[in-house]
């Protein structure tokens, strides 16, 4: 083959794999969540909060969402947990809403995961 034929080819499969990184992640800005875990006197749990409500706080770190369950008494937030997606690979995936109370939460820290994590369903529509 020549050179040129090499390059479209390339160019071609490079425009593939970018179609195909569009297409498979449509996430927005909006879809980003961030864990965190909330430990208690008895248990603990992974919560994620989306981009939107965590500008509502203080800050956006676990320092803002302690802050802010403290102020309010009371958070409303997705629990997480992993789940096997549909090709078999391991994600954080929302579990159930749930309530936390700023009385049974002793603290809230940065959860970190190297498994894809899934956004929080829209619930507008329900």
């Amino acid at each position: 083959m020549s050179t040129r034929s090499n390059r479209w080819l390339l160019g071609l499969a490079l425009a593939g794999l970018i179609l195909e990184s569009v297409v498979s992640h449509p996430a927005l800005a909006t879809d980003k969540v961030s864990l965190f875990k909330v430990i208690t006197a008895r248990d603990e749990i992974i919560i994620g909060i989306n981009d939107d409500q965590l500008a509502q706080f203080d800050s956006k770190n676990a320092g803002g969402v302690a802050k802010h369950l403290a102020a309010k008494g009371t958070l409303t937030a997705w629990q997480y947990a992993v789940r096997k997606a549909e090709a078999g690979a391991l994600e954080q995936a929302p579990l159930r809403q749930v309530g936390l109370l700023s009385n049974e939460a002793l603290r809230v820290e940065p959860y970190t995961t190297p498994l894809k994590i899934v956004p929080i369903p829209d619930m507008t529509g329900q």
